[in-house]
């Protein structure tokens, strides 16, 4: 029996519920292979008309179900027609017998839904290196009957996180109402190198393969290759964004991502995979304080990711957060670190809105009182300024991140017992 964790104490205080979306069908069902008394697979059933992008993790181990789903994605240039998600087993570094497994479960969900194997893509998260039972999951997917609701359809992608994680948006194409709703799973294994562990984004809008490409990678670099939680990079990184086509564009096709009709969705797109991401961290396995935080003034808007990623994953600034400890000389160490260009003379760091060092020293007269009053809240805020460029050319970024307790180490030794 897998143990059952306490919710986080950053989870939302009123988790979002989506209305149902036109043109998919999502079953919440029950395999029992590693959860008893819950969810574990999710059945997403699209129409003829969806279309579909993908990102995946850039780890030289990828799971099964990523290396199937490429070679589905792009056999049928995005013309998919249902997603299979398992939870439990990550069906990665399984050789033969996991490409088999993917490959079995996949015929199964065509199956089911009267469509080519090809046309399903899958995903699959939790403990790697055990071949996929196939057995469970296809029981499970012959009472698959497209009733679930999107709160189910979260739950039922959950590992060792502690809530479903939801986002819902809406943005008007002239006098049209357009909708996007989101699902994610993530709470460890988080250091995204392209996605967070999954993620899936729908919205009942006609769009091209093409320009939900350009869509979703934009949308992507600044939400969920902007969360860490430990700076471990998941061989199951998957990350779809769905237009299942159901609301026809008024006026000519969009054609590119420029297109300027595009600026609501586009906001809105991005404003709901951030909403996601910064759920990932609040969810961070042992998690009690989220930091956000901002790095400008660097080379390049990359070098400013580079920099944020370093210190939020430093093991010596997330235990400090834990501890409330105001010992900002290990942020500069991870700047240090990060092995982009910073100007140590004019290094400059804020905590909580207060300037602790500026021109590469502690600020004359600086009193640790109000940083530490702020480090003992929930919501922690680093700024840092690394004094390569100034202007409009400085590099920027920003990341979230969760600290560093020990019931981080508890979840993770007891992971598989």
């Amino acid at each position: 029996m897998v143990k059952k964790l306490p919710v986080s104490p950053l989870a939302p205080k009123k988790p979002a519920k989506p209305k149902p979306l036109a043109g998919m069908r999502l079953s919440a069902l029950a395999s029992g292979a590693l959860y008893k008394g819950r969810d574990d697979v999710l059945l997403v059933e699209l129409n003829k008309a969806a279309r579909l992008a993908g990102v995946f993790t850039r780890s030289k181990m990828p799971s099964a179900a990523v290396d199937l789903s490429r070679t589905h994605l792009a056999a049928t240039k995005g013309r998919t027609r249902a997603i299979l998600v398992n939870a439990g087993n990550a069906n990665a570094f399984t050789g033969a017998a996991g490409a088999k497994a993917a490959a079995l479960t996949a015929q199964a969900a065509a199956q089911k839904i009267g469509c080519a194997p090809h046309d399903v893509l899958v995903a699959s998260t939790g403990v790697i290196g055990e071949v996929l039972e196939t057995a469970p999951l296809l029981k499970a997917l012959e009472k698959a009957d497209g009733s679930a609701d999107w709160q189910a359809a979260a739950r039922a992608i959950m590992t060792t996180d502690t809530f479903p994680k939801l986002a819902s948006a809406s943005a008007k194409f002239g006098n049209q109402t357009i909708t996007l709703t989101g699902i994610a799973k993530g709470s460890g294994m988080i250091a995204p190198d392209m996605a967070t562990m999954l993620a899936f984004v729908f919205t009942d809008a006609a769009l091209p393969v093409g320009v939900l490409k350009k869509l979703l990678s934009a949308a992507n670099a600044d939400s969920f290759n902007c969360v860490t939680v430990d700076g471990d990079t998941s061989t199951s990184d998957t990350c779809l964004l769905v237009a299942t086509g159901a609301k026809p564009i008024n006026g000519a096709a969009i054609k590119s991502a420029d297109d300027k009709r595009l600026a609501a969705f586009k906001k809105a797109l991005s404003r709901l995979m951030q909403d996601l991401a910064q759920q990932v961290a609040r969810d961070g396995e042992g998690i009690t304080k989220l930091m956000t935080i901002e790095v400008s003034g660097a080379e390049n808007n990359a070098a400013a990711r580079q920099i944020a990623l370093a210190i939020g994953n430093s093991p010596l600034v997330k235990t400090a957060i834990a501890g409330g400890d105001a010992n900002w000389g290990r942020i500069v160490m991870a700047v240090g670190k990060s092995g982009e260009k910073a100007e140590r003379d004019k290094l400059a760091i804020s905590i909580g809105g207060v300037k602790v060092a500026r021109q590469g020293k502690v600020v004359p007269g600086y009193r640790e009182a109000p940083v530490a009053r702020h480090m003992k809240g929930k919501e922690i805020s680093i700024a840092v300024n690394v004094g390569v460029k100034s202007g409009k050319g400085a590099g920027q970024a920003r990341i979230w991140a969760s600290d560093l307790t020990h019931g981080y180490i508890s979840i993770n030794a007891d992971y598989r017992s």
